[in-house]
């Protein structure tokens, strides 16, 4: 399982730059005003060939007006709770005030490994006011500027050193494959499950984020035999209220990270909202076999083509990854339910799917002789050969002249292929071009 990095620290010391440059998207506001981050944002970062998860938190607060400051203080103490490493950022320009301090005194009490991150230190002046911070009694700091990205390299090597290895993947090995059922709270996860397995083994409840905690359930019928885990809904940040419900969040992170097969879980009575996409991408993310079941289908008006409307509305708020399986189904009525089941096994069993390197050659070098890379600058790219990694998931290496003028649309001309040869519906494909 990959390491949770929280970031923490009080409002405008540059958190949110921080969390931006270390997933490398724009995923969290950043404002010159105070206290924009009221909530946690969760993203994917790799360093040095070691993966992890990135949670920037809101800003602790303390004795200020702000109605969400005994919210933002419940949600940091979690984040330091859950989290495996902390990085503690604080603001060169003004020094150790109050709130650091009481962050700091936190911090303290914490057995985990702490990084003093001093932010906004972009000349050898600022380099030199730094060293106040050693008062903080957390040891030795790091000092960047979150802004241009100087000193995150020596950070990020910081950081990884203190991760542990990851385990050496075992092909070989064969455990009961887990499939997560996530989705926002109230889409109808254990209904799903209890639907499934034939008895109430989760409580239900229309009172939405019942589920406090991930719950696995061992499924044994019907010749299929996997671990079943319902997670608490993934709500929308600005909508976690209690400490409680931001812990669960926390562990169906987790879940996602730790399972073979999503199953995302949407209400159909509320389409495919902002926070299911989400969902999906940070699945995505991690690599993980897709299928989407669109729930509560029994209480949707139909006319002739409402089915085939609302996929390609799906398909639209995904792309470019669309090849992933929509099953219609009811919980309660248990319409569809083992159809979503098997189609929940065969994305995973697509999932580990292995294609010999001759039989791949064979059928993509056709391809590529037929529909060669563009060329560019008058440079031709030669693609001469191409094997399947021996990584869990589904990842392609081609061996070419000039990888660096292989541009995406190629790739994903590739993946289509070998998607439409292969079959990997609901699987994420990464494809990689090497030198030869």
């Amino acid at each position: 399982m990959n390491s949770i990095v929280a970031i923490v620290g009080r409002p405008n010391v540059g958190k949110s730059t921080l969390f931006n440059r270390l997933v490398q998207r724009r995923e969290a506001i950043v404002d010159s005003v105070s206290g924009v981050t009221r909530d946690r944002h969760y993203g994917k970062s790799d360093w040095n060939g070691k993966e992890f998860s990135v949670i920037d938190t809101g800003g602790y607060i303390i004795g200020s007006d702000d109605i969400f400051e005994e919210e933002i203080r419940k949600q940091v103490a979690l984040a330091i709770d859950e989290a495996d490493i902390i990085v503690f950022v604080v603001d060169v320009e003004e020094g150790i005030t109050p709130m650091d301090a009481e962050v700091a005194k936190l911090l303290r009490k914490v057995k985990k490994p702490i990084f003093v991150t001093v932010n906004k230190v972009d000349n050898a002046m600022r380099d030199a006011d730094a060293v106040e911070f050693y008062n903080l009694g957390l040891g030795d700091y790091h000092t960047i500027s979150s802004i241009n990205g100087s000193g995150t390299g020596d950070l990020l090597d910081a950081l990884v050193e203190k991760m542990p290895e990851p385990e050496p993947i075992n092909l070989e090995k064969e455990e009961l494959p887990r499939f997560a059922v996530v989705g926002r709270p109230n889409a109808g996860k254990s209904s799903f499950i209890n639907a499934l397995i034939g008895k109430d083994r989760n409580i239900v409840t229309n009172i939405a984020g019942t589920t406090r905690d991930s719950i696995d359930t061992k499924y044994n019928r019907f010749g299929f035999d996997f671990n079943l885990v319902d997670t608490a809904g993934i709500r929308k940040k600005s909508k976690v209220k209690e400490d409680l419900e931001f812990y669960s969040v926390m562990r169906a992170v987790r879940t996602i990270e730790y399972s073979d097969v999503i199953i995302l879980v949407v209400d159909a009575t509320r389409g495919f909202e902002g926070q299911d996409q989400n969902i999906f991408w940070l699945a995505e993310k991690n690599r993980k076999g897709i299928v989407i079941l669109i729930n509560k289908w029994d209480l949707v008006e139909k006319e002739t083509n409402t089915m085939r409307d609302f996929e390609a509305m799906v398909k639209k708020q995904i792309e470019p990854f669309t090849d992933v399986p929509i099953v219609f189904i009811s919980a309660l009525t248990k319409q569809r339910i083992f159809k979503a089941i098997e189609t929940a096994v065969e994305v995973f069993e697509k999932r580990k799917l292995k294609i010999s390197t001759s039989k791949l050659n064979d059928v993509m070098l056709d391809i590529v002789k037929s529909y060669p890379p563009p060329a560019i600058k008058g440079k031709f790219v030669k693609i001469k050969y191409c094997m399947q990694l021996p990584t869990p998931t589904p990842q392609f290496a081609f061996f070419c002249n000039l990888p660096q003028y292989v541009k995406d649309p190629y790739k994903r001309f590739l993946e289509n292929k070998l998607r439409e040869i292969y079959d990997f519906s609901g699987v994420p494909i990464t494809i990689y071009f090497r030198q030869k």
